[in-house]
């Protein structure tokens, strides 16, 4: 405690924390100041956007290369199709990527990048539209394009008010507010965000089913409703479910009978050696559909505080079996 005391009151560390509150208050008031310019060449830019039979390719140098860069896959991941062309490379072929049914997002802070504005007469002929996230209205890139984005922003954070960060930090915000705007115009769904991160932990929620995950076939513990409790116990021991279902001739189930149920019956000091499956079994018990998504699953194993669950299909047999370890293995949980 002594040694970090030492530390935050040394004039180099309340330098560092001046300055870092500084860069954090710059940044924040780039980002608020952004809501005074956006109007009409916005919501042009969404319905062009929108408009667009091919895909939104993002072009940028240096750091508005790399802002550009996360633009591109946010879009990319939310609905719009895009991809980033760097500018350098594409007077040399890179241009090939770029089609008249494209759209073409480009970001210079200055709006004087040297490897933009020497392709944007060729960007012309080919006639993809133009979109240009600028600070600078009266800039080569601005005038050029069919829809100029003001991401102005009155000085960097940089002590020097140098290096590119309240730009930067403005060019990203206002790449998510079109992201987001473009996203809830598509009508974009959380499953359709799933999609496209299938390795994701919101994508197993969303995609993974119950069918996907469950034990099925001779893994599934079952028991006709007359079986003795030995055959019962060994059933339980042999598939390692920590349950079983007793059903029916017809697969239907007719109750369940867990691990927990065998140590309330001990504790109740029940003879169980002549008991059936039927006379011990909890009936009724809660079961879940198979096309029934795996967090589902999850879901009502912590409402009920159970840690497994039976699996029927449509008409009502059963079909399989889920417990919590299958979920975790699954990383639904």
């Amino acid at each position: 405690m002594t040694l970090q005391h030492n530390c935050l009151t040394t004039p180099q560390a309340q330098r560092a924390l001046r300055l870092a509150r500084d860069t954090l208050d710059i940044e924040a008031a780039a980002v608020l100041g952004l809501k005074k310019s956006l109007g009409d060449a916005f919501a042009r830019a969404v319905a062009m956007v929108l408009e667009v039979r091919g895909r939104v390719v993002v072009m940028g140098m240096g750091k508005s290369g790399h802002i550009g860069r996360k633009i591109t896959a946010t879009l990319a991941s939310t609905g719009t199709p895009a991809l980033f062309v760097h500018p350098g490379e594409a007077s040399h072929g890179d241009l090939g990527m770029i089609k008249s049914v494209d759209l073409v997002l480009a970001i210079s802070n200055s709006g004087e990048s040297d490897e933009l504005t020497a392709i944007l007469p060729v960007l012309k002929r080919l006639g993809a539209p133009l979109i240009a996230m600028t600070g600078h209205s009266k800039s080569t890139l601005a005038r050029h394009a069919d829809v100029f984005l003001d991401c102005g922003v009155e000085k960097e954070a940089c002590p020097l008010n140098l290096a590119p960060t309240a730009s930067t930090t403005a060019q990203l915000a206002l790449g998510d507010a079109l992201a987001v705007a473009l996203l809830d115009a598509r009508g974009f769904k959380a499953e359709d965000f799933a999609r496209s991160h299938p390795g994701g932990s919101l994508g197993r929620k969303l995609l993974t089913h119950v069918r996907d995950v469950m034990r099925s076939g001779e893994a599934v513990p079952q028991v006709e409703p007359q079986a003795n409790f030995s055959a019962l116990m060994r059933e339980m021991s042999v598939k390692g479910l920590g349950a079983t279902a007793v059903v029916d001739d017809q697969l239907k189930v007719l109750g369940i009978f867990t691990d927990g149920d065998l140590r309330r019956l001990v504790e109740q000091g029940i003879d169980l050696r002549n008991t059936t499956a039927a006379q011990v079994m909890h009936p009724n018990p809660a079961t879940i559909a198979c096309d029934a998504l795996a967090v589902e699953a999850a879901e009502m194993m912590e409402l009920r505080c159970i840690t497994s669950v039976l699996v029927v299909d449509a008409s009502g047999k059963l079909c399989g079996a889920l417990n919590s370890n299958d979920l975790m293995r699954a990383k639904v949980i």
